[in-house]
């Protein structure tokens, strides 16, 4: 039986979780079960995660909502380690709410899952910029398959597994294959070797790491003269949006990359989304972008792996890398390459990462001389391209005439 709501009122389907009134999800808490809260003003919708989510035994219902007012409101009361977030909503809507969503007691994790996440790039890349973790389209009737199912699960999974490890010590059950896991108390990064000043930034990112990435870049100075490359995970429609938000971000140009692109000092160069960056080293000593489709072992497009790889060429090492917040291991075989050629590597730590997957992954292979949040690494690259400026790289294989 249900007690008398209090205002504003639960969803009559909320209740329908198997939660007592007094242990809202503490028992499945306790057990490593990673609270889910849906938000979308469709009954169909809802139902539809809803079931999604109960058919993973490692996840748990902490509430569904048909309004961003009534989730925060929920939220207060029933915290939840993911929150589902539809950005089109009647009052106030998701984006509206993103700020106090995530501040509310449990800190979610926030999954935009919205038919605006196609249709309005620039809502859904404004709700990662704002702290949102990942996006997920909400395809039309029919389009509730099997393989989305696999898809929304993993998502949530990789999402959820940082609260969880926080709170089980012990005991933990083992990861879903692909899940990240917290920083280990052993991971120590390498010795900071002094280098010159490099060449190139170049910063690969995908889940959360937009929001990372603005927290960095609002670290550098405006006389910041180095050129920056950015690898981030994301289809190819969203990258003009994405340009304009990280332009405004550092209040310095950024574009597309394109076939033989010159880099120049201070200027910001972003992967397409349906190709990788090459950099590459003219005659004349200046660096090019090159676009590049070839399958790359992580089998991300654009993947991070060919940057930093080809960094390691054309600069001779002379380049800093920077992995932020993501799921997988994508970026590893080129910071090794790099790393090999006498570059750095700087990495995100597991407190500030939304999935501390490709950070992970190279601080674990010991490969990060820095293992800090986005705020320190930027400063981190200030200290770094204040260093005395590299002399020109002279490899005749290196270069291209």
């Amino acid at each position: 039986m249900n007690r008398p709501a209090p205002l504003p009122p639960r969803e009559p389907d909320a209740k329908s979780a198997g939660r007592s009134p007094a242990d809202p999800g503490a028992a499945a808490k306790a057990a490593g079960a990673i609270r889910v809260m849906i938000v979308d003003d469709s009954l169909t919708v809802r139902t539809v995660f809803k079931r999604m989510v109960e058919s993973d035994p490692a996840l748990v219902i902490a509430g569904t909502a048909s309004s961003a007012e009534r989730a925060i409101a929920q939220l207060a009361e029933t915290p939840a380690d993911v929150v589902l977030l539809d950005l089109e909503m009647p009052g106030i809507g998701g984006l509206g709410a993103l700020p106090a969503i995530l501040a509310t007691p449990g800190r979610p994790q926030v999954l935009v899952v919205s038919s605006l996440t196609v249709d309005g790039a620039e809502h859904t890349l404004s709700a990662l910029q704002m702290g949102a973790a990942d996006t997920l389209l909400k395809p039309r009737p029919g389009g509730f398959t099997e393989d989305y199912r696999a898809a929304l699960l993993g998502k949530i999974r990789a999402l959820g597994s940082r609260a969880v490890a926080a709170l089980v010590q012990s005991e933990t059950p083992a990861a879903p294959e692909g899940a990240p896991v917290a920083a280990p108390s052993f991971v120590r990064p390498a010795p900071l070797r002094r280098i010159r000043r490099p060449e190139v930034i170049a910063i690969g990112a995908s889940t959360g790491g937009i929001h990372a990435l603005g927290l960095m870049l609002r670290r550098l100075a405006p006389d910041f003269d180095v050129p920056l490359v950015i690898t981030q995970h994301l289809p190819a429609n969203f990258m003009p949006v994405f340009a304009r938000q990280i332009e405004a971000a550092c209040g310095r140009p950024a574009e597309i990359a394109a076939e033989g692109l010159m880099l120049t000092p201070g200027r910001i160069v972003i992967a397409p989304g349906h190709g990788h960056i090459v950099i590459r080293r003219k005659s004349t000593g200046g660096l090019i972008t090159r676009i590049s489709t070839e399958p790359q072992p992580s089998g991300c497009l654009p993947s991070v792996d060919p940057m930093l790889a080809s960094l390691a060429e054309a600069c001779e090492g002379r380049a800093l890398g920077v992995i932020l917040s993501g799921m997988g291991r994508d970026g590893l075989l080129g910071a090794q390459a790099l790393v090999d050629a006498g570059g750095t590597i700087y990495a995100q730590d597991a407190d500030s990462s939304a999935v501390w997957g490709m950070p992970g992954a190279v601080s674990r292979a010991g490969l990060a001389s820095l293992i800090a949040a986005p705020e320190r690494i930027g400063d981190a690259v200030m200290t770094q391209v204040s260093a005395p400026a590299p002399a020109p790289a002279r490899t005749p294989a290196n270069v291209l005439k």
